[in-house]
């Protein structure tokens, strides 16, 4: 979306001019899939798809918002000194927590603002929207209220938002994919210690293509809080036999001597995912750092064989377009991206393959599931930003 069509929606919505415009990208997760949360390492990259904002500061103490994308909300009226999750309000709970935790860190919010916000992130796709929205208010609360705020004070408030405010308990990973992604580059993140490297993506000749189910995912509804349960009571199983604090701290070799003392076999199969995901994605870091590209494929194969068989956060959609994926010439790899039950998959494609690969998996996936996927180029894009200032 252009600026100057920003600005001249925001106008038409709330009748002045914005004062600044925003973008916050979307994310997708080449590998380390379930390892934030579970003390591991991720391999996220930001995306040019995402969320665009346009913001003015208000003298009053009233907050406005309104998106593109769910018009029959209209505008949605919010005071600043009542900011508690509210489900009528809907998507602006998201930058209503933002506001919230900032303001509670000591940050100065002493006035109200209008908020136009257009994503082209599919919603439900397992992008990162919500995260995306997160960082968006984060970026644009930093800008009006000239805040002095550390980029990473901002992908922890995110996830607070996304914690303590919305409910889910997600990781940290997709917060800091959006808030600190670099140009043409993956994030190699510690999610234990927060360390992280950005890793040049050279694909050479091929391109990352994003497949949706169109299957919509609710993060909060799905199954990804027992997932995680189920990691943590193996972890105080273990912690009987071993000193550890999360599953990201044991190796391959480590977990096979101690599986014993996990007791029940589906918490077994969960925790073998969480160690061998962490270990599989320092391995596809150091074959991409080392142009392996083929190597770098087979793991993203064997992440998603992971997740579908010991993890099982899949299913019959994201199932049917990797399995099909894997089938066609001029793929390195497909997995799917996100917290499954839904949302999207990528693959590794050959940039000269991809209408033969879009054919191929759309006609097996129309036929299985009943309607179509869609198909998106993931190119790699920078972190939240602003885009212009008065």
């Amino acid at each position: 979306m252009k600026t100057e069509e920003l600005n001249q929606a925001f106008k038409e919505i709330f009748g002045q001019k914005a004062d600044a415009t925003f973008f916050s990208p979307g994310r997708i997760n080449l590998i380390g899939e379930h390892t934030d949360y579970n003390g591991g390492h991720v391999f996220p990259a930001a995306i040019t798809l995402g969320t665009y904002g346009a913001a003015r500061r208000r003298s009053d103490k009233k907050l406005r918002f309104y998106s593109a994308n769910f018009k029959n909300a209209g505008i949605i009226d919010v005071e600043l000194d009542s900011l508690v999750f509210n489900e009528a309000d809907a998507w602006a709970n998201y930058p209503k927590g933002v506001i919230k935790f900032l303001k509670e860190a000591g940050h100065t919010i002493d006035s109200g603002l209008e908020l136009y916000v257009y994503g082209d992130i599919p919603n439900g796709s397992g992008l990162s929207s919500s995260a995306s929205l997160e960082l968006l208010a984060g970026i644009v609360l930093e800008e009006l209220f000239e805040l002095k705020l550390e980029r990473l004070d901002l992908v922890k408030i995110g996830k607070q938002t996304e914690n303590d405010f919305i409910g889910v308990n997600s990781g940290i990973m997709d917060q800091f994919a959006i808030g600190m992604g670099a140009d043409k580059r993956a994030i190699y993140l510690d999610t234990n210690t927060l360390e992280y490297d950005l890793v040049p993506l050279d694909l050479s000749d091929n391109v990352i293509v994003i497949m949706n189910t169109n299957k919509r995912r609710e993060l909060a509804d799905s199954k990804y809080n027992e997932r995680r349960s189920e990691c943590e009571k193996a972890v105080e199983e273990l912690s009987q036999l071993m000193t550890i604090k999360t599953l990201g701290e044991l190796d391959e070799a480590s977990f096979d001597e101690y599986a014993y003392a996990i007791k029940d076999g589906n918490r077994l199969k969960r925790a073998r995912h969480a160690v061998f995901e962490n270990k599989r994605t320092l391995k596809a870091k150091n074959a991409l750092v080392s142009g392996n590209l083929k190597r770098f494929g087979r793991l993203m194969n064997a992440s998603h064989v992971s997740l579908e068989h010991d993890y099982e956060v899949t299913g019959l959609e994201l199932d049917t377009l990797v399995h099909a994926a894997w089938q066609q010439e001029g793929v390195l790899g497909a997995r799917m991206t996100g917290a499954g039950f839904g949302g999207c998959s990528i693959a590794i494609v050959h940039k000269d393959k991809i209408k033969t690969f879009k054919d191929n998996v759309g006609k097996t996936y129309q036929e299985v599931v009943g309607y179509a996927p869609e198909f998106y180029i993931a190119e790699i894009a920078s972190g939240s930003r602003v885009l212009t200032r008065k």
